[in-house]
């Protein structure tokens, strides 16, 4: 009976070799758990790092976007036999002159109409009167609000009058320090980046340890760089279009400063979903400010909304193709995300940070995170593994 009991609590020895695949995946467990953890802190305290660092993440993130953007007319530049520095100067030259032209449209203007505000909130009441009427609550609300700013509306026309800026450089002279370091900073950046780009990319090539490895790295490289250029040119070509046919019929319409709201509109098109809606309200409080007639007033919108949706749903597709398509629910989830952490500039960035992040994925494929967390990691337990390596040597002895 001992013999028999001994016998039957005798396990043979085990195998050397299991013993080290069992050490290994046990190890693998461990690295596994450690990277889950370290991983899921690292996510969770990022937006909360870049919300806080706003002041040098923000104009870094943009600076960089707006250099990948930029680096096919730096290379453009470069095969035409122009010095990297010299390529890089006219690039971010020809960038500057046409933000400036862009703002110059929009700010000078837009501090017009911002003064005639005061004066022109007897005609918005009047416009939306027999709206309110069948809002109680809401006429309050206007009686609250937009009465008490009318009520020092000449000495406020008369201050923001004179203060208004009369150009570009005007309006970045007075605006704050801590945003003209901000502006300066990102230029610098932009400048150096194309200076280094051709250096840079062939280090990191180069760096590689085999061919391949060297071959995916460039690949990577380039379709950022493609897939970043082509979309925000594209995107930048159809909103001027759409900028300026708004305008045109404004301006048909006679409504004051057509090429602003064309280029308000241009602007606000850039953020999905989100902007097409703010463009909506500026041009129907324009047309209230503008127009006697309700119908009238809200023609300036209603204008837009139709051109848009021919844009949106005809015009863009078409010129995007499927190559750069996004799905939708990441664009609303990339817009909440970035515009949480740094408001309008991040609604704005958002879609081509994240068509970036998508390039990088499509190029050098989508990591197994979870099979080795869960696969080969938290999930398989000692015995598991040991029964598994007994199957494989039993598979392998027959």
């Amino acid at each position: 009976m001992r013999q028999d009991r001994g016998s039957k609590d005798a396990r043979p020895p085990s195998n050397p070799l299991h013993q080290i695949e069992i050490d290994d995946l046990r190890r693998d467990r461990l690295l596994a758990a450690l990277t889950l953890i370290l991983g899921t802190s690292f996510c969770l305290g990022l937006p909360f790092a870049l919300q806080a660092g706003a002041e040098f993440f923000l104009p870094l993130t943009a600076a960089l976007v707006i250099a990948i953007a930029l680096v096919p007319l730096l290379e453009w530049l470069e095969r035409r036999g122009v010095p990297s520095a010299l390529a890089a100067f006219l690039s971010l030259a020809m960038f500057l002159m046409l933000i400036n032209a862009a703002l110059a449209i929009i700010v000078v203007p837009a501090t017009g109409w911002f003064a005639r505000l005061p004066e022109s909130i007897p005609r918005i009441q009047s416009n939306v009167a027999p709206l309110i009427d069948f809002y109680s609550s809401l006429q309050n609300f206007v009686d609250r609000t937009l009465l008490s700013v009318a009520s020092g509306s000449e000495a406020t026309a008369q201050a923001v009058a004179a203060t208004a800026p009369t150009s570009v450089v005007d309006y970045f002279i007075s605006a704050a320090p801590a945003a003209a370091i901000q502006l300066f900073f990102a230029v610098l950046v932009i400048f150096f980046f194309l200076a280094g780009w051709t250096r840079l990319r062939k280090g990191t090539i180069r760096r590689r340890g085999s061919f391949d490895g060297a071959m995916q790295t460039a690949r990577v490289i380039q379709n950022v760089v493609d897939a970043t250029a082509d979309y925000l040119a594209t995107i930048t070509m159809i909103n001027a279009v759409l900028g300026l046919v708004v305008a045109l019929l404004l301006w048909a319409l006679g409504m004051p400063s057509p090429f602003m709201w064309g280029g308000i509109v241009s602007l606000c098109n850039f953020v999905p979903y989100i902007g097409p809606i703010v463009a909506s309200i500026l041009l129907g409080m324009g047309g209230l400010m503008t127009f006697d007639a309700v119908g009238l007033a809200l023609l300036p919108a209603l204008l837009f909304i139709g051109v848009h949706t021919v844009e949106a749903n005809l015009i863009t597709p078409l010129v995007l193709g499927k190559r750069l398509t996004i799905n939708p629910l990441l664009i609303l989830v990339s817009l909440s995300f970035w515009g949480w952490v740094w408001g309008a500039p991040g609604a704005l960035l958002a879609v081509p940070l994240l068509l970036i992040l998508q390039t990088v994925l499509q190029s050098t494929g989508t990591p197994d995170l979870a099979g080795f967390l869960f696969e080969r990691g938290t999930l398989t337990t000692t015995d598991d593994v040991r029964d598994r390596l007994n199957r494989n040597e039993g598979q392998s002895d027959g």
